[in-house]
């Protein structure tokens, strides 16, 4: 079955990944089980309908973990539900938004200071203190967890009191500091302090405690079960809090199974890829979705065409340009997503980031759909049909055969990798399809055995930097798990990548010079080719729960989803703002 989990959050490990198509898990079946040493509870079809959000889409199995450190596998809200970050990140006004720091400051050039909001506990009733932030962040020194890597420029950090936490840099990397502030969950000292490595990333932490506004009340094969504090610190302090009391996130099986669920009024979010959407909204069903019309759904990510670059003739960028023109990426958004999607900018920027796009290097070194101009590249470029049967062999007369590879039952990307096939070939270049096992491709992928995939590891975030880590880091690997698969190798870019880290990220002039420079050079060498833009897959019910995020009217404008890593993106602010159909 296809992992319907296909986003990538910035800076973590491989695996991320955002909903696309069908998924995989156990039948839907009302009961529950609680995890090891939590007491029995009701089966969740007794509770109360009218205080129950029913949610799928985002895990399709049975709950791995509640481990909030494996951020690409823990159970629907472990992260942002039950354990919290620091800040949230509100990507319309593009600023960080206090949540368990009160705020928090640049001191000096390399020194950071959170303060800490007063009064809050974990769940068990033990005080949240500047202990457990320092903690939490320790917990990178060791080489396994997500976020190791943060310590090759953090130096310090000092609890300067029981509200103040200081951080000291030996450089400021503003732009991954911002997404590390609202990226990282923090657990509590007194229960984790005497794990090992393997536990703290591998461990299933059962019975977990956080700040959060929900706790995991049970768990079974194909669901989780969530209930609200009603003793949150947030109902004060921020005067909010989420409306439903329970949530039920369920593992289906398939989009089919969703979709049934949801029109029988079983579920009220969906965050899976569900074909036919106009005719859901269109139609009398009670559903809803952020946009009225085409394309209905917010970004999420982009889909790139990744051309590995140590292969012939993906090493030649003139060859990876003519590709680039020789792909109807309009024809796949049309007849594989129906308009669910949308083509993607050539930058390959999301449209929350558009104020970054340099439209006068997108005019100058920019590509579109023109087969003509394909041939003309690979013409130019010394690719010619040799042997007469219509695709040109390499500039040493040996045959062109590429292979692409994306996730076999990953059906929207099946489709696509065959129209992307198709127009290589009109344009003269062979490409076939092929539809691995997911694990399988991963290997691929990670060890530089294979000629084009395609990826969207990357989704929005704070800032542009991340996708230009993606295309662009340093060294290459001998396995790349979770940037630059391309295995390109462009020193000024990396150099430009490092500077743009370090602008800061109110800077938005500084940032636009450096990112101009960026798109230059990625649009005249395309080592990562943007195809489109996923979306924030979320169709909502009405027959329970009525205001969801939608851009018409006074409706919160954060986004729906389950999806892990998105709570801080505006995901639980929804919840915040739900109401009860019937009020």
């Amino acid at each position: 079955m296809r992992n319907r989990a296909r986003f990538m959050i910035p800076l973590v490990a491989a695996g991320l990944l955002a909903a696309a198509c069908t998924g995989g898990g156990s039948t839907p079946s009302p009961a529950v089980s609680p995890p090891q040493g939590q007491g029995a509870v009701a089966d969740p079809g007794e509770l109360p309908r009218n205080e129950t959000l029913y949610t799928t889409g985002t895990q399709w199995g049975p709950p791995a973990n509640y481990n909030p450190i494996r951020e690409w596998d823990h159970a629907v809200g472990t992260k942002g539900l039950v354990y919290e970050t620091l800040f949230h990140y509100d990507a319309t006004a593009a600023q960080l938004k206090p949540w368990l720091a009160a705020g928090g400051s640049w001191i000096d050039d390399t020194t950071y200071e959170v303060k800490l909001r007063p009064g809050i506990t974990w769940s068990d009733g033990q005080p949240f203190t500047a202990a457990d932030v320092k903690f939490s962040y320790e917990l990178g020194k060791m080489e396994t967890i997500p976020y190791a890597d943060l310590w090759t420029w953090l130096e310090s950090i000092e609890a300067v009191d029981d509200q103040t936490v200081r951080f000291t840099f030996s450089q400021a990397n503003y732009q991954q500091w911002d997404f590390n502030l609202y990226g990282r969950a923090i657990v509590p000292q007194h229960i984790w302090k005497d794990r090992g490595e393997k536990e703290v990333l591998d461990g299933v932490n059962e019975n977990p405690v956080g700040t959060g506004a929900y706790k995991v009340m049970s768990s079974g094969q194909d669901r989780v079960v969530l209930q609200r504090r009603d003793d949150w610190w947030g109902k004060t302090v921020l005067n909010m809090e989420p409306k439903p009391r329970y949530i039920v996130d369920i593992a289906t099986p398939s989009n089919e199974v969703a979709m049934g669920m949801l029109l029988q009024k079983q579920l009220d979010l969906s965050n899976n890829f569900l074909p036919g959407v106009a005719n859901l909204v269109n139609g009398n069903f009670g559903l809803t979705t952020y946009y009225a019309e085409p394309p209905y759904m917010l970004s999420a990510n982009t889909a790139w065409l990744v051309p590995n670059t140590t292969r012939k003739p993906m090493d030649d960028a003139a060859f990876r340009k003519a590709l680039a023109h020789s792909i109807n990426t309009k024809q796949i958004v049309e007849s594989v997503y129906g308009n669910l999607v949308r083509a993607s900018s050539p930058t390959g920027l999301l449209p929350q980031w558009e104020k970054f796009v340099d439209q006068d290097v997108v005019s100058s070194s920019g590509f579109t759909f023109d087969t003509a101009k394909a041939k003309q590249l690979l013409a130019d470029a010394g690719y010619r049909d040799r042997d007469g049967d219509g695709l040109v062999e390499n500039k040493d007369g040996s045959k062109i055969d590429l292979t692409l590879i994306v996730p076999s039952g990953w059906t929207d990307w099946m489709e696509s990798a065959r129209a992307i096939a198709a127009g290589a070939k009109e344009a003269g270049i062979a490409v076939t399809p092929e539809f691995p096992d997911f694990n399988a491709l991963v290997e691929q992928r990670t060890e530089g055995n294979f000629d084009l995939l395609v990826n969207n590891d990357r989704q929005l975030s704070n800032s542009p930097y991340t996708y230009y880590e993606y295309i662009f880091q340093l060294p290459v690997q001998k396995q790349q798990n979770t940037v630059n698969y391309a295995r390109y190798e462009n020193e000024k870019a990396w150099d430009l990548t490092r500077q743009l880290d370090r602008i800061k990220t109110d800077d938005v002039a500084g940032m636009q010079e450096v990112i101009s420079q960026l798109q230059k050079i990625h649009l005249d060498d395309l080592p990562a080719i943007p195809l489109w833009y996923n979306g924030l897959w979320a169709q909502s019910s009405t027959s329970v729960w009525k205001n969801w995020s939608s851009a018409q009217g006074n409706a919160p404008k954060t986004g729906a989803t389950m999806w892990r890593n998105w709570f801080e993106l505006g995901g639980f602010e929804t919840l915040t703002q739900l109401q009860p159909a019937g009020s």
